[in-house]
């Protein structure tokens, strides 16, 4: 009796790309753009591809909206801090100093989560971002 031949591993409709290789690709924001579209089979694929969409959507908000908030603090505090002068300056440009830092810790918060969720992806598991990750499943489980 032969055995019988070994089972080709599911793939995508990419290319025959893996689906934990097309999930992970898919936090490429761009790359997750034509992976939502194209693929039309593969759930786990279509949920972390629409998952990374939502998540550039919401990191251009909120770094935009981080962004200008910083600049008009920024110049508001140094006008003020020019005005002031002397400790009140000092104290007025670390107030500015430390809304810059936060910006960039935000910014790199959000990086750190992308490259978990794509680690997860690539790892076959269908991580959750908050509140994103249950948007996203709802919208591909239709």
């Amino acid at each position: 009796m032969q055995n019988p031949p070994p089972s080709k591993p599911a793939s995508s409709g990419i290319g025959g790309l893996d689906p934990k290789v097309a999930a992970a690709l898919s936090y490429i924001w761009i790359v997750g753009v034509i992976f939502f579209f194209i693929e039309k089979e593969n759930r786990f694929v279509r949920f972390h591809a629409l998952q990374s969409i939502i998540f550039g959507i919401t990191n251009t908000v909120v770094m935009g909206v981080l962004a200008v908030l910083a600049v008009i603090l920024t110049v508001v505090f140094s006008v003020g801090g020019a005005l002031a002068g002397g400790g009140l300056g000092m104290l007025i440009h670390l107030l500015v100093w430390l809304i810059w830092l936060l910006f960039w810790l935000v910014c790199l918060a959000l990086f750190l989560g992308l490259i978990f969720a794509a680690f997860k992806a690539y790892q076959g598991q269908k991580f959750k971002l908050p509140v994103i990750g249950n948007y996203a499943e709802k919208i591909v489980d239709k």
